[in-house]
């Protein structure tokens, strides 16, 4: 593919049994027998695939827990050169990224604890592994049940969200794999998605700016690059994105009668259902949903206020069209039914040709509508958009993005560049919350959106709306792309795991056996170890003095240096600034008091005003890949 080589495994092989065979067949099919199976076939299998290829990765990135059971895989193989399990897992661990993409428990998956003994089973007998051990790097709240996501977490030294939202709130979810850190310290970083530009950039905008900047495929990564945007004349801009939504409008027409002439539909109904996209003398405004129906995505959001929503879309000065498009899950019988919903309302009378409904969704009819809409929405649940990158495609197109502030666009939206809607609180009522929110769509469109794009003077058409949609292009082109994202991959993880796996597995594996045993230990002796305040600290400080702190800790048998010790200091601030992280100071062992280790320092406290002083102790080790992976820590 391109310049990448791409594996791709087939079990549809005579020596196989009949369901065997079937197991590459289909991804979203069967039963959970199947998934765990064709999650074995990914992970193990395509493991050996890569050894039998010579192939040897030295940074290896799970995304989503289908290919985990490679964890086991590569912890086999290390066992072969005489590590054991647990240094195996720390020189596997070191060298593996894991990528979780969605809050949405569905998306990962669980198997009940006999399932994964009967088909794990021959498996950890060949390879010479416990199946209890094994079956705890899955296990999730003392469930009997196991997680692949667990699995993979626990299995990799790296783990990254998909934008900054998904982040923190997969900090939250995951949190019970480091359960005394505070989640928004775990290990758990982010990275958010972005899109193949030169795979979803319409050719007509291609051509343009090889006119305009020709160098601007290599200027990806410049974001000051992109203000040639502005330099485009309006009116050439304009006539652009008309052609593109002229042939977006023409494929519809064509996908439309075809899908009706399949459906039985009559005749007079295709042209009804077709005149505002044929309508020369109207260039009606055309607002584009097209992705998966999955429930939480609330395609059906637009139409709680329908009589509102007939008046807005069916104005004769002022027409809106609705293009959806999609697939649900074959199992997602919810997100079917919202389909329903909308055909439903497409055949109304009074809204047909308002809002359009267009079947067998693909790549081909993605980019259509991605390049030719004026607005692309996108009503998900907060915070259940991991990152979302359809807006994305939509926005290097020109398109404006009109979206719940989930995801990418939390970090995309300038207040220029499209129209956002703020969610609610995610403690209040659920149905609040959509009522709430759905008032905001539809405000925004009715007097934002629809006047802006009908604001035209003499020129035929809006300046204001060309000045926006540059925006977006501008603005979201460089920051939201691949090459982007790659090179943030590269430098926050693959290079750091690779040189971690290297650390680890030199010399025999000597530092991840270290590491092991080091992490045994103190796993045995932190639940007696104690920790506490020596003396009192001074409640005032002069702005040229400083303050001695104090800290007593019952080892339990553990060393002075086993342990880090800190304190963090944050500012009472009361002002409309952004609230500074803390500042932390390291407290040094410094002798024995009362039968327990001193730790002690003297800081000078950073900020004026008040402060609040917190300490904490935390297993700590130099070859450690993230101080507080082993979620272990004590406040005083």
């Amino acid at each position: 593919m391109g310049h990448i080589r791409l594996y791709l495994l087939d079990s549809n092989t005579p020596a196989n049994s009949p369901d065997d065979q079937a197991l590459t067949l289909q991804l979203y099919g069967g039963d959970a027998t199947t998934r765990i199976s064709q999650e074995m076939l990914l992970g193990i299998g395509g493991t050996r695939v890569l050894t039998e290829l010579g192939i040897e990765p030295t940074a290896w990135h799970i995304n989503e827990g289908h290919a985990a059971f490679q964890i086991l895989e590569r912890c086999r193989l290390a066992m072969t050169a005489g590590l054991s399990f647990d240094a195996a897992l720390e020189g596997v661990a070191a060298a593996t990224l894991f990528t979780t993409h969605t809050p949405v428990a569905a998306g990962h998956d669980i198997f009940p604890r006999a399932l994964v003994e009967h088909n794990l089973g021959p498996y950890l007998e060949q390879s010479g592994l416990e199946f209890d051990g094994i079956f705890s790097l899955g296990a999730k709240n003392g469930d009997d049940s196991f997680n692949m996501t667990c699995l993979g977490l626990r299995g990799s030294r790296f783990h990254n969200g998909v934008s900054r939202i998904h982040g923190g709130v997969a900090s939250e979810m995951e949190a019970d794999i480091w359960p005394q850190i505070p989640p928004r310290e775990n290990p758990i970083e982010y990275i958010t998605n972005g899109i193949h530009v030169p795979t979803f950039l319409a050719p007509e905008w291609a051509s343009l700016f090889d006119i305009q900047a020709p160098t601007w495929k290599s200027e990806l990564l410049n974001p000051e690059f992109w203000s040639f945007v502005d330099q485009i004349p309006d009116y050439h801009y304009w006539s652009v994105h008309k052609a593109l939504k002229q042939q977006m409008s023409e494929f519809t027409v064509r996908r439309l009668k075809r899908q009706h002439k399949r459906n039985g539909t009559g005749h007079s109904v295709t042209e009804r259902m077709t005149r505002q996209l044929t309508s020369p003398d109207k260039d009606a405004l055309v607002i584009g949903f097209a992705r998966r129906f999955a429930t939480y995505k609330r395609a059906t959001l637009i139409f709680s206020d329908l009589p509102r929503l007939e008046r807005l879309l069916t104005d004769p000065e002022h027409p809106v069209v609705l293009v959806f498009a999609g697939k649900a899950h074959p199992q997602d019988h919810p997100g079917q039914q919202l389909i329903k919903v909308i055909h439903g309302l497409s055949m109304q009378p009074a809204l047909m040709g308002h809002i359009i409904l267009l079947e067998d969704y693909d790549q081909a009819m993605a980019r259509r509508l991605l390049s030719g809409v004026d607005v692309w929405l996108n009503t998900p649940e907060y915070p259940k958009e991991a990152s979302g990158t359809s807006g994305e495609k939509a926005a290097v197109n020109g398109a404006l993005n009109l979206s719940v502030l989930d995801g990418w666009w939390g970090e995309g939206y300038d207040n220029t560049n499209g129209w956002a809607i703020p969610p609610r609180d995610t403690g209040l009522d659920h149905e609040f919350r959509n009522r709430e929110e759905a008032r905001d769509l539809l405000d925004l469109l009715e007097q934002e959106v629809v006047p802006l794009y009908y604001s035209r003077a003499s020129q035929g058409y809006s300046k204001g709306w060309v000045a926006r949609s540059k925006a977006s292009m501008k603005t979201i082109t460089p920051r939201f792309n691949a090459q982007r994202m790659v090179m943030d991959y590269v430098r926050n993880y693959y290079q750091p795991a690779s040189r971690q796996g290297r650390l680890m597995m030199a010399d025999q594996g000597r530092v991840a056996t270290e590491l092991a045993d080091w992490k045994t230990r103190v796993r045995a002796a932190w639940n007696s170890v104690s920790v506490q305040v020596k003396g009192c600290v001074t409640d005032r400080c002069g702005w040229d003095e400083s303050v001695e702190l104090q800290l007593l800790v019952a080892l339990n048998g553990l060393e002075p240096n086993d342990i880090r010790v800190e304190c963090l200091v944050t500012p009472d601030c009361t002002g409309t600034h952004d609230e500074p992280g803390p500042d932390h100071f390291i407290l040094e062992p410094s002798g024995e008091a009362d039968g327990r280790t001193l730790y002690q320092t003297r800081i000078n406290p950073p900020y004026p005003g008040l402060q609040t002083l917190r300490m904490r102790i935390y297993p700590y080790h130099p070859s450690l890949t993230h101080p507080l992976e082993m979620g272990a820590m004590l406040w005083a």
